[in-house]
């Protein structure tokens, strides 16, 4: 059975706190696993959340600070430990290829699993598989800085009701889905478009064009709000969003799903970070992330 879910495994920015771990994210895509932004912890982390290094198909660093990066070293090892039995790819900025080879080679073990090397250079497509796009766009942080965006090709859905009124029934089905054409009839006229889910990942940036691409028309957007509205000039000094800037995003792109992570241990009451986003006019469904929280893709429209 397909699982289309993204399980929080560390909600905390720069350092970690008591009651959060360092960044770390996977989204399960039916039978892949794409883990992004592992800090240090994520291995335990995955532990406790039920993630083996057999689910993981790729890893996005979106930038090479610690909070976001610092992980990898265990995370690769564990995979080489694991005997993973299929290949996995790594993508980061190309730009900090330097830090990926040292947390790549920090310590002596046996490589034992292929890891595909694949440094993003710009905006674009990065990968397409049959059941998904992976695309990247530039963010605006002090280091260089990508977000992720996944999109599903659409599809069709059958109408039951036009198949009946022209006579299109058991093998039949398959056939014209397959063909596009039965005895006369095109599948447009027995089927609608069913639009393909869209997910982004969008981690340390202040407002810019990026963000608003990445997150234009998707199912669940999981979005950074480091600091809260009142410390907007700090959020602009160091790169970062707000709460309010955040949603503001979310509700530019038509998001279904908005999900808030990355919180400065400065603040104690995780509510304030919706109240602020609810102010800024995010009508849609919207989840204060905390560690360990499990999020369902939004069902179809």
């Amino acid at each position: 059975m397909s699982v289309r879910e993204f399980v929080v495994l560390g909600t905390a920015s720069q350092v970690p706190t008591r009651q959060r771990n360092h960044n770390g994210y996977l989204l399960r895509w039916d039978g892949e696993g794409l883990l992004f932004d592992p800090g240090e912890g994520t291995q335990r982390q995955m532990l406790r959340a039920g993630v083996a290094a057999h689910d993981l198909n790729r890893i996005c660093v979106t930038h090479f600070h610690g909070d976001h990066s610092l992980g990898l070293a265990g995370v690769i090892q564990r995979i080489n430990l694991d005997q993973v039995p299929h290949e996995v790819t790594a993508h980061y900025p190309g730009s900090g290829q330097h830090f990926f080879d040292r947390l790549r080679y920090s310590t002596a073990y046996r490589e034992t699993v292929p890891l595909t090397e694949a440094p993003v250079t710009g905006d674009g497509v990065i990968a397409a598989t049959r059941d998904y796009v992976l695309e990247t766009r530039r963010l605006s942080h002090p280091v260089e800085s990508f977000g992720y965006r996944l999109v599903e090709p659409d599809g069709r859905r059958m109408l039951p009701g036009r198949l009946a009124a022209h006579g299109i029934k058991g093998p039949d089905v398959g056939r014209i889905q397959r063909d596009g054409v039965l005895r006369g009839v095109a599948l447009e006229e027995v089927s609608e478009v069913r639009r393909g889910q869209r997910f982004a990942f969008v981690m340390d940036t202040r407002l810019c064009e990026g963000a608003y691409a990445l997150a234009e028309d998707c199912d669940l957007l999981v979005i950074e709000s480091t600091f809260l509205d009142e410390d907007e000039r700090l959020a602009q000094d160091h790169g970062h969003l707000t709460a309010g800037q955040a949603a503001r995003v979310a509700r530019d792109g038509g998001v279904r799903h908005l999900v808030l992570t990355h919180f400065s241990q400065r603040y104690s009451d995780p509510e304030e970070f919706e109240r602020q986003a609810r102010a800024a006019g995010f009508e849609g469904e919207l989840t204060v992330a905390h560690d360990l929280l499990r999020v369902p893709l939004p069902k179809r429209r």
